[in-house]
């Protein structure tokens, strides 16, 4: 993995949650407290600004700034799972360029933090087959949309989505779109 390719891929993830915001929120509005969108934006934005700042030479290094600024940032549950994800990435990024094993790391982390797993109706339901999939090198566009497309068909049993119960059925998982961002963003940078 290139660092330039790293950090072309968290510019345009930032410009397209960032263009995507309002969305977001809503998503997060119908099952959640709607700030998944506002919040996530200000702290890509913000990350943005620090990898300008910092201007880090390794992959493990964009990923922990990437990862201490969302953390310190982001309001809400997104800091904290997407901050774990990219610190996961950094400490994996140091052994190994593999992609597949970083994801995993930051996947990790997110499960960590989280106290969750795949199946619950959070952002999960887009890593795990992201993962399985690059691993199979089927990853496209049209597969990371699929995968955030069955979250509609989830009843939530984690964080405020679960307070729904059966009603979070038939609504999109916001931390699964933000992540299917992710991911979109990561082909288009051709970090694979």
């Amino acid at each position: 993995m290139k660092q330039e390719n790293i950090r072309t891929w968290l510019d345009l993830f930032t410009d397209k949650v960032n263009e995507n915001k309002s969305y977001l929120s809503d998503l997060d509005g119908a099952i959640g407290d709607g700030d998944h969108g506002a919040n996530l934006a200000r702290g890509t934005a913000e990350m943005k600004k620090a990898l300008e700042a910092k201007n880090p030479e390794t992959p493990a290094d964009i990923f922990k700034i990437a990862g201490m600024t969302l953390v310190s940032k982001v309001g809400g549950a997104s800091g904290p799972l997407y901050g774990s994800a990219f610190m996961g990435m950094a400490k994996a990024a140091k052994d190994s360029d593999d992609l597949v094993t970083i994801l995993e790391a930051g996947r990790d982390g997110i499960r960590k933090i989280g106290k969750s797993d795949r199946g619950e109706k959070t952002m999960l339901d887009m890593w795990f087959p992201v993962i399985e999939a690059l691993k199979e090198n089927k990853l496209t566009a049209e597969a990371i949309a699929s995968f955030a497309e069955e979250t509609k068909e989830i009843k939530a049993t984690k964080g405020r989505a679960s307070y729904l119960g059966e009603r979070s059925i038939g609504h999109l998982d916001p931390g699964a779109v933000s992540s299917q961002y992710l991911f979109e963003t990561m082909l288009e940078a051709e970090v694979i």
